[in-house]
């Protein structure tokens, strides 16, 4: 059973951020799936239930972004799962908005979560859904450009990206990382 684990920050400040792609990702899923998140753990929210005869978890990590290992930790031990059977969702700064990518590890990349992960689980053997927020911010305004929000004109780009990411959850949910990559990259 796979979990599928879209990350971003808690609250309502930080709702259709670029840093919260991963949350976007999660709750379309949930919702095409017909799902609702629940509280079920103090760190996450979970939608669970089925595509295709095939079970699966949707996680929203309600730690922040830097500790998004605690919460994937404690979920996979609640759920009875491992990390080598997930698929994180997240930002990344290096694709164009709207791109995605798939890996199956990999090192963090410079990425605050996926790095706090592979510290608490001690393993970069998990799968990943890389989905592009662009990087067209000045130097030194990292921060602030990840915490705001897409433009217009981004918005267009991203919502293509989102359709795409569905289609490629659905198919790593029947068919693995492996399969997926090779349709989606």
């Amino acid at each position: 059973m796979p979990l599928i684990a879209g990350l971003g920050n808690p609250g309502p400040e930080y709702d259709r951020t670029r840093h919260n792609i991963g949350f976007e990702i999660a709750d379309r899923l949930a919702h095409s799936l017909g799902l609702e998140f629940e509280r079920t753990g103090g760190m996450y929210l979970a939608a669970s239930g089925s595509f295709k005869s095939k079970p699966v978890v949707i996680l929203k990590p309600l730690t922040y972004m830097n500790r998004s290992g605690s919460a994937v930790t404690k979920a996979l031990a609640a759920f009875g799962m491992k990390l080598e059977d997930s698929l994180i969702c997240y930002d990344d700064i290096n694709l164009p908005p709207g791109k995605l990518r798939l890996r199956s590890g990999g090192s963090a990349g410079g990425h605050n979560g996926i790095q706090d992960i592979i510290e608490r689980t001690g393993t970069r053997d998990f799968a990943r859904l890389r989905f592009g927020i662009g990087n067209d911010f000045p130097r030194g305004r990292q921060v602030d450009y990840v915490l705001g929000r897409f433009t217009e004109t981004e918005r267009a780009d991203v919502e293509a990206g989102l359709e795409r990411t569905e289609e490629a959850l659905l198919c790593y949910i029947r068919l693995g990382i492996e399969r997926t990559m090779n349709q989606f990259n």
